[in-house]
């Protein structure tokens, strides 16, 4: 999955077991400014070793229903410039040799609309549209220069101090110079436990098909912890693990919320 989509899920997800209701917001205009760091190390089945570190900003407005969030990452790359942030390796590459690429990432707009707020005991449901900007230097390999389109809908379900999640979105894909891009459909499932007041943690499985010829299909979980400190502050934490060539071997992140 995109990092900035699997960073949306992980903070929806985490900080929606510290809320009696799931990721919208009752209350209007609220600001959330979020940011911190995520690493990820991983082979992609080439026999050089690609370490991605990207620093985010995120944005977002919630009034009503709506969601409006903006997430401006910078991103670091180490390792033979065959693969590219959310797509994996994406072409061949004939050097062994490790170079570190660094600059803006690629810029993702998401608009949320909740359409049922599961007050009566259904789930909630979101419907999202996102524009991946293809802000991202394609030549440094940070990105593939071009814009995804990606449509979402999210489903939760409160079980007591357990909220389950299912995903399911289709991308599209703006084909590159290099090699070709499948648009896919992707989905994600998982949940979060109340642990105590004020602390959850959860578990989110991604899924995602190969979109390269020379790629793999994505497949990962994250587990992650969320404290809220304050009404104004909060914070997370989260592994990743990969089970296929096209995710990284492993990742670790850290995330800090304020809430205006």
């Amino acid at each position: 999955m995109n990092r900035n989509l699997r960073m949306t899920l992980v903070i929806a997800m985490g900080f929606s077991g510290l809320a009696t209701q799931p990721v919208f917001a009752e209350d209007a205009g609220v600001l959330t400014i979020t940011s911190g760091v995520d690493y990820s190390s991983g082979k992609y089945g080439s026999q050089n070793r690609t370490d991605i570190t990207s620093v985010p900003v995120i944005g977002k407005y919630e009034v009503n229903n709506w969601v409006f969030k903006l997430t401006v990452p910078y991103v670091s790359i180490t390792g033979p410039g065959n693969v590219s942030p959310g797509i994996g390796k994406f072409k061949g590459s004939t050097t062994t040799k490790r170079t570190t690429e660094s600059g803006l990432g690629d810029i993702v707009a998401a608009t949320t609309y909740n359409i049922y707020n599961g007050s009566n005991g259904g789930p909630a449901v979101d419907l999202t549209g996102k524009v991946k900007f293809g802000t991202a230097d394609d030549k440094k390999g940070l990105g593939t220069g071009k814009n995804d389109y990606i449509g979402l809908v999210d489903l939760y379900q409160s079980f007591g101090d357990f909220t389950a999640l299912g995903t399911i979105g289709y991308r599209v894909y703006g084909d590159t110079n290099s090699a070709p891009l499948d648009n896919v459909f992707f989905g994600s499932v998982g949940g979060s436990y109340k642990i105590v007041p004020g602390t959850s943690a959860g578990i989110i499985y991604d899924y995602r098909p190969a979109i390269t010829r020379n790629g793999s299909a994505i497949s990962e979980a994250t587990a992650f912890v969320s404290h809220k400190f304050s009404d104004n502050w909060k914070s997370q934490a989260y592994l990743v693990k990969g089970f296929s060539n096209g995710s990284p071997d492993y990742g670790v992140g850290a995330l800090v919320s304020y809430v205006f």
